[in-house]
């Protein structure tokens, strides 16, 4: 049987796993109720504890985590403490601009690599590799072009499915012409369950011209030169990734503030939407500069993963747009 692992992070290339013969799963945990085992760590965040959930109950061989932010590297301490299952600490520079960041992450590529054979891979050839990649490029071409053929929602479910299976899956009707307000949304990942976002927007008139959350399009990454493809496939892919996927953890993150900039201008977006949860050290810093750098708008929307998230984010929404029209 195929061995699989599971993650969260965009920074870990999927191409890079599948090329060993393993199975990626980047996973959008379901958020729910409190848990016995996760009872003595109290203060994860609730996409840090879903995300431990599913790593303790899951069918995934493995799990990969990044340092992309502490709570997330708190949660590959209580794993390892508490799961029979290995986990791999991946190392993100937060640097990126210089060629010693850009190796240290090529090293901890290479470093996942060895993990997976351990697992039960194989260490692929660069035609292998680059083979994974044009498949994957050619999927995430097809996922791109989705964007206005389905509704902002289904469109979102749609790269997070291809995320967990590597599939581009579409049982939609063609969208209508959307209407009311056009929000972007910016932010933490979303989980499997919150999704009911979308329809909150809709049902106060407005609609999702932009998903820039950590689980939406924004974290998709550039599409590979087909030159270097061929000559060397893991430095194309590691710039692919590393090179240009912007984020709010990177310093500098002017990257961020470019591309949302482009893709406010092309969404027609009136509105953005700073989804974060409580914990969110990260996402919470940027809200004050968002707000003085934005042209629209900023609403932060803080969400606490109770079982209120609903409610209360349904009242500061109408309000937000009953504003914007």
């Amino acid at each position: 049987m195929t061995p699989a692992v599971l993650y969260s992070c965009s920074f870990v290339p999927a191409e890079w796993v599948a090329a060993h013969g393993v199975r990626p799963c980047r996973t959008l945990p379901a958020s729910g109720p409190a848990s016995a085992w996760l009872a003595a760590d109290m203060g994860l965040c609730p996409y840090a504890r879903a995300f431990a959930l599913e790593a303790r109950a899951g069918e995934a061989d493995a799990v990969v985590v990044t340092t992309l932010c502490d709570q997330m590297r708190r949660v590959a301490e209580i794993i390892a403490r508490d799961s029979p299952r290995p986990v791999f600490l991946m190392h993100l520079p937060t640097t990126w601009q210089s060629a010693a960041s850009r190796a240290y992450y090529l090293d901890e590529l290479r470093r996942l690599g060895r993990f997976l054979v351990q697992l039960g891979g194989a260490a692929p050839s660069d035609g292998d590799l680059a083979a994974v990649m044009l498949q994957y490029d050619s999927a995430r071409a097809a996922l791109r072009a989705l964007r206005g053929r389905v509704s902002p929602r289904r469109f979102s479910e749609a790269i997070a499915e291809f995320h967990r299976t590597g599939a581009v899956t579409s049982d939609a009707l063609p969208a209508a012409a959307p209407r009311g307000v056009p929000i972007a949304l910016l932010g933490a990942p979303m989980v499997r369950n919150h999704f009911w976002l979308f329809d909150l927007i809709e049902e106060a008139g407005g609609h999702v011209a932009l998903d820039a959350t950590d689980s939406g399009e924004r974290t998709l990454p550039a599409p590979f030169a087909a030159d270097r493809l061929h000559t060397a496939p893991l430095e194309e892919l590691a710039d692919a990734y590393f090179g240009h996927i912007p984020h709010a953890f990177r310093r500098p993150n002017d990257a961020l503030y470019q591309w949302l900039g482009r893709e406010l201008a092309r969404s027609g977006a009136k509105g953005l939407i700073v989804r974060r949860y409580v914990w969110c050290d990260t996402w919470h810093a940027e809200v004050e500069r968002l707000r003085e750098w934005a042209s629209v708008p900023v609403l932060d929307l803080d969400v606490n993963g109770g079982g209120d998230a609903e409610g209360r984010a349904a009242n500061r929404i109408q309000a937000f747009i009953e504003a914007l029209r």
